[in-house]
């Protein structure tokens, strides 16, 4: 029986996919995994039986990913899962900015006293005049699961779109529509773009992109749409582009308490994964990301070991993470013995993952596996 700790609230269409032989709790001492959303686990003790861990969802800075790898804890994210509800609200996004909807709204309210209230929209609705978004130039930022999906509803609302991403997947050309031109340099996308929508992880590479400097290149009255990463912009830079007009106008997800209620800030309480549909599809790919690899040593999109997974043969299964150091496939062979039905193995960075199917092992397999240096982490699966 395996125990699943839930740290956040997991939609039933998941949890019910894991089977008889899983208990969801929420509150345990000795899970085998996590589910989880938002939780920070940062100052989390991670318990010695801790196998993995499933964010339903894309970003995972919510996770001590560095702790885990040192331990041999894969933990998985659902890339693509939430993509279509943050797109629809990108474009959403994209009209609050362009047509200033949210601050004519708020406008508005002031007027409930006004008896003559209809005449006094038409006299003061020209403060909130803003252009279409038909025949615009869209620069979108990384071009994985949801830039690619912005990137075609543009196109179908007429706009003109270029995107950069210098690690655009064969899969996600594949669904590029072929009228979005690429560029090599974000220069480049400052330069044309009217609207610049940010669409990467957060990382040390990425930390603070938007800043005094790029906002330089950017056109006069751009619209930053950021539905990415509150870090991937300098707060300071983003007010000092507003008040001198070179930012139109900056809509984000995230409403950090420096930007709320700034002029030409539309925060949004980060919605962009707030749809039924949204929360049921993480929730299927995180509970089967589990599955897979608590049962079979399967794993399928991590973000800190490679994917590795086979179908299921011989008598018993080694799962291995191990140091990415020479010899230690050889020497896990040798120790295993008998007849190897098959193996699979993939690095990344300084660590790798192998999965080795067996017939007939050598009955001391298990305590020479351990004697071999460079060893992370193993489970057999019988």
């Amino acid at each position: 029986m395996y125990q699943v700790l839930k740290l956040n609230k997991i939609a039933a269409v998941g949890t019910d996919r894991l089977g008889d032989n899983y208990t969801c709790v929420d509150a345990c001492d000795a899970p085998d995994a996590i589910l989880v959303r938002s939780a920070g686990m940062h100052d989390m003790e991670l318990p010695e039986s801790l196998l993995a861990i499933a964010r339903a969802g894309a970003g995972v800075n919510n996770i001590p990913l560095e702790k885990c790898t040192e331990r041999g804890i894969p933990v998985f994210n659902t890339p693509g899962a939430n993509a279509n509800a943050v797109m629809e609200l990108v474009i959403a996004g994209m009209l609050l900015g362009s047509r200033k909807i949210a601050q004519g709204i708020e406008w508005n309210k002031t007027l409930k006293d006004d008896p003559d209230c209809l005449k006094t929209v038409e006299k003061g609705k020209n403060a909130f005049v803003g252009p279409e978004i038909k025949g615009k130039n869209l620069g979108v930022v990384g071009l994985g699961a949801i830039g690619v999906l912005v990137a075609n509803a543009a196109r179908s609302l007429h706009m003109h779109v270029v995107g950069y991403d210098p690690y655009l997947s064969v899969d996600a050309a594949l669904h590029l529509s072929r009228h979005v031109a690429t560029v090599k340099t974000l220069d480049e996308l400052y330069a044309q773009s009217d609207y610049i929508t940010l669409h990467l992880p957060l990382n040390d590479g990425t930390r603070g992109m938007i800043d005094a400097d790029s906002i330089a290149k950017m056109k006069d009255g751009v619209c930053i749409l950021n539905f990415a990463r509150d870090g991937l912009v300098d707060s300071a830079a983003i007010k000092a582009g507003l008040e001198s007009g070179k930012i139109g106008s900056y809509v984000t997800d995230f409403a950090t308490q420096d930007l709320i209620g700034v002029d030409g800030v539309v925060a949004i309480p980060h919605l962009g994964a707030s749809t039924p549909e949204s929360e049921d599809n993480c929730a299927i790919m995180a509970a089967d990301e589990l599955k897979q690899y608590l049962e079979l040593g399967n794993i399928k999109n991590s973000v800190n070991f490679p994917n590795v997974a086979m179908p299921k043969s011989g008598d018993v299964r080694y799962c291995v993470f191990h140091k990415n150091t020479k010899k230690i496939i050889s020497k896990l062979l040798e120790a295993i013995g008998g007849n190897v039905e098959n193996m699979e193995n993939k690095s990344r960075g300084d660590y790798a993952y192998t999965i080795i199917d067996a017939t007939a092992p050598n009955a001391y397999a298990e305590d020479l596996v351990k004697q071999i240096g460079g060893i992370v982490r193993y489970r057999i699966i019988r």
